[in-house]
């Protein structure tokens, strides 16, 4: 349903009647979250005819479907997304306005989606909303955290986690489908019966199960009538209560299913930095993984009587290396199940599974101890194995004597299972996220695959949705762009370059700079709410929000501000640009140094933000909680756009392309998409500075870089580093901050010290923030620079990123829904 065809009286009658059947109240006794939940099964009344429509077109074309594998979805919440993308949000918000309730308010009753954490699984929710809107069948498909990360408190400065429960109301949208349950097993052994013709069965006896139940989720086209899936899903005990045990009073046994179903999908990514976490997290990777393929096979079965043609209606998308285990279950399935021979079966997974890599660190490359994945998963194991036995022997034919090839490319070495080698060998393409990032992975990290096997290696530039991040988030400058261009970019954001024309014309400019004004006051409104702090909105917006890593140096930008605060000290007069420093992160669980990173960005705000020396010069914000609904507000308001981390670290980021559709500016290290930014933009446009990714891999190999010469030699580096360890930001501990001190200095260890060259690229950066303060004071350049980055920003639609999967990749039909 499109928005000319919406009926409002209906629409009015159906929210009041459900106001009425959920809660035994009027419409007018009811509160704004009760009328959320009733708004909420309204719209869900209007998707489900288009869903049922969808899913039944599907089924009539006989569509090849992509089944996309992602540990994480980080959806943000549905209401408002889904409101636009049935093209219905002038209706809608008439008939509140009618019912005395504002929209925006009602939205915001609605907890974001507790099903990712970072850039990986909004990329993830980016292209579920692509491939919707362009009509292509696809499910997404991941675990129902009940608790998802954490919800981000800041208590004293520190982080503290605590449960995100988004799903203590219910989710008014989601639909159980108790009918795709699938039994998991884990643990156990295998035992192996040899039948008449010689063939071997592998049995799995003795193991733990869970029931999966998926809940599927609608994601919803942008006005063309196509609603597709996202499933995520549940775990549930095979046998509820064991009565039996119960009565004999061993209360443990009685529960121990139900126990171990709940664990499973309690939190997302529990902390493996210990043994029991590290097992819960391979117990979901499988969980899901079994369950989407058995739900996979088991519709492909439904139509289709041989699954040696599964390719060409079915393929899964490896999103990182957590859904690695598609491979081998997938074996498992075809073979112990399907009665396939391993050639067989291998030829249909080889052509099913695409592998995409989204990251350059070591850390992320998952590895399993043997010991813990041979016994949690004994028959997946056996069958990796086989495929790793059978892989080296091709290496060793292809480089006779090239051990250290065996070596590098082994799925199983050194007692441990690495995913990514598996990810390779048994997909038939591997992608990276970003042009730089691709060569990279050519280059350094899975050179001797590339080597080997270069048809398989792609690249695969990341997008973000223009719908959720302007027409939803940034709703003053959508109004504009369509008002001047028209609304084409809705759904071809490339359209958006006719904004150019525009950039340079003076009523233009002062229009886009009150539009700009307006998201700062909005923000400035939510700072003062949550943080407490007055935030001048005439100040430069300097904006560096996304999940807490060192190498995306949230550091450099806080000891930059203790730099700019010591000329401040030294000389309150100094000529600068106002700023508000504004930063959004959450430090994964047990990240100590990420952790200590946040407490000193909040110590230093304090100091900052309390001296009236400095005449509100600088401020420092920390938004509390970081995620897809305050992030929407920060982008809309940002000046400035920090993306600055270690050149060659960073597999593409994301935030960058949001922060350049709402028109900020970005300060950046030639690292991930920054680079493609800079080509469409022009160089004149950003802020570079720097190491280049070359500089950085070559100092590393030479190993000549010692942050001691400048810490000796560099006067205000000496006396910012000083102040970590001298109790400037923290007088009741001065030793607070040593481990960050050790980290860039580290005299006392052999340690390398500052591995993400903050003090090397520190002078660089400074002279690049100075630029900046020029630039923001000559208002009519920084606004065309500003309205040439929303120009410039059409190749980074996640609609681009999927056509490419489509063209290159996937080759999914396009299928067209009416009603």
């Amino acid at each position: 349903m499109s928005g000319y065809q919406f009926n409002k009286k209906q629409f009015k009658q159906e929210v009041a009647g459900n106001v009425k059947k959920l809660y035994r109240r009027t419409i007018e006794e009811a509160s704004p979250k009760q009328v959320f939940q009733a708004v909420a099964y309204a719209v869900k009344d209007v998707i489900i005819d288009e869903w049922i429509a969808t899913h039944r077109e599907y089924e009539k074309q006989d569509a090849k479907t992509l089944y996309y594998l992602s540990m994480e979805f980080l959806m943000g919440r549905a209401l408002g997304n889904n409101i636009i993308n049935i093209r219905a949000v002038k209706e809608i918000r008439e008939v509140l306005d009618e019912l005395g309730f504002d929209l925006n308010v009602i939205e915001d009753q609605e907890s974001d989606y507790a099903l990712g954490n970072g850039g990986l699984g909004r990329l993830a929710a980016c292209f579920l909303d692509s491939l919707a809107s362009m009509g292509y069948p696809a499910y997404g498909c991941g675990i129902r955290y009940k608790y998802g990360l954490f919800k981000q408190k800041i208590e004293n400065g520190y982080q503290v986690e605590i449960p995100d429960n988004w799903l203590k109301d219910g989710n008014p949208f989601e639909v159980r489908r108790e009918e795709y349950a699938a039994l998991i097993k884990f643990g156990g052994n295998v035992r192996v019966e040899c039948d008449s013709s010689g063939r071997n069965h592998f049995i799995q006896e003795n193991y733990q199960s869970v029931r999966a139940v998926p809940y599927d989720l609608p994601v919803v086209g942008y006005g063309n009538n196509v609603v597709n899936t996202l499933m995520v899903w549940d775990a549930e005990p095979v046998d509820t209560f064991n009565l039996d045990a119960f009565d004999k009073g061993e209360y443990n046994n009685a529960v121990e299913q139900e126990n171990l179903a709940k664990t499973i999908v309690e939190v997302l990514y529990p902390n493996d930095n210990h043994y029991a976490g590290k097992e819960l997290r391979l117990k979901q990777q499988y969980f899901f993984i079994s369950a989407s393929i058995q739900r996979a096979v088991g519709k492909y079965k439904a139509k289709h009587s041989d699954l040696h043609k599964l390719p060409d209606k079915v393929v899964f998308q490896l999103n990182d290396t957590h859904p690695t285990v598609a491979i081998p279950e997938l074996m498992r399935i075809l073979i112990d199940e399907e009665g396939f021979s391993w050639d067989d079966a291998w030829a249909v997974v080889t052509k099913c599974c695409a592998y995409t890599n989204h990251t350059v660190m070591a850390e992320a490359l998952e590895k399993w101890p043997i010991e813990l994945f041979s016994r949690l998963l004994p028959r997946i194991y056996q069958i990796v194995e086989e495929i790793n036995r059978r892989f080296v022997e091709e290496v060793r034919r292809i480089y006779p004597g090239g051990e250290d090839k065996v070596r590098s490319m082994s799925i199983i070495y050194d007692g441990q299972v690495k995913m990514a080698n598996l990810a390779v060998v048994g997909s038939f393409s591997v992608n990276g996220v970003a042009a730089l990032h691709t060569e990279i992975l050519k280059k350094r990290v899975l050179k001797d695959f590339y080597g080997m096997m270069p048809w398989k290696f792609n690249n695969k530039t990341n997008g973000i949705t223009q719908r959720r991040f302007l027409l939803h988030g940034n709703e003053l400058l959508a109004d504009w762009v369509t008002g001047k261009i028209g609304d084409e970019w809705i759904t071809d954001l490339p359209y958006i370059k006719k904004l150019a024309l525009f950039a340079g014309d003076e009523k233009c400019q002062q229009e886009f700079r009150n539009i700009k004004y307006q998201n700062k006051l909005r923000l400035v409104r939510y700072i003062k709410e949550n943080n407490g702090i007055d935030v001048d909105p005439r100040s430069l917006f300097d904006v560096q929000v996304k999940r807490l890593h060192e190498y995306k140096r949230q550091l450099l930008n806080i000891l930059h501000v203790m730099y700019l605060y010591n000329m401040l000290k030294d000389d309150p007069d100094m000529d600068m640009v106002p700023r508000t420093f504004i930063f959004g992160a959450k430090a994964a669980a047990g990240y100590r140094i990420a952790k200590l990173t946040i407490k000193l960005i909040n110590s230093v705000a304090d100091v900052i933000n309390n001296d009236p020396s400095i005449k509100g010069k600088i401020k420092v914000v920390f938004i509390e909680d970081y995620r897809v609904s305050n992030a929407e507000l920060i982008y809309a308001a940002a000046d400035l756009s920090e993306q600055i981390s270690t050149a060659s670290r960073e597999g593409s980021g994301t935030s960058n392309m949001k922060l350049m559709l709402n028109g900020a500016l970005t300060i950046g290290t030639m690292d991930g998409a920054n680079v493609e930014i800079v080509e469409e933009v022009g160089r004149e446009n950003a802020f570079i500075f720097g190491m280049s990714a070359d500089e950085v891999i070559a100092c590393e190999t030479n190993n000549d870089y010692n942050p001691m010469d400048i810490f000796n030699n560099d006067q205000d580096i000496r006396r910012v580093l000083m102040q970590l360890i001298n109790g400037s930001y923290a007088p009741e501990n001065p030793e607070l901050f040593r481990d960050i001190y050790n980290s860039l200095l580290n005299t006392r260890s052999t340690d390398k010290a500052d591995t993400y060259f903050n003090l090397k690229d520190f002078r660089a950066y400074d002279e690049a923030q100075w630029q900046v303060d020029k630039a923001y004071r000559d208002e009519a350049w920084w606004a065309e620079a500003a309205i040439l980055n929303v120009a410039n920003s059409g190749k980074f639609s996640s609609d681009r990123t999927v056509r490419q999967y489509i063209d290159e990749i996937w080759h999914l039909d396009k299928v067209e829904v009416s009603l």
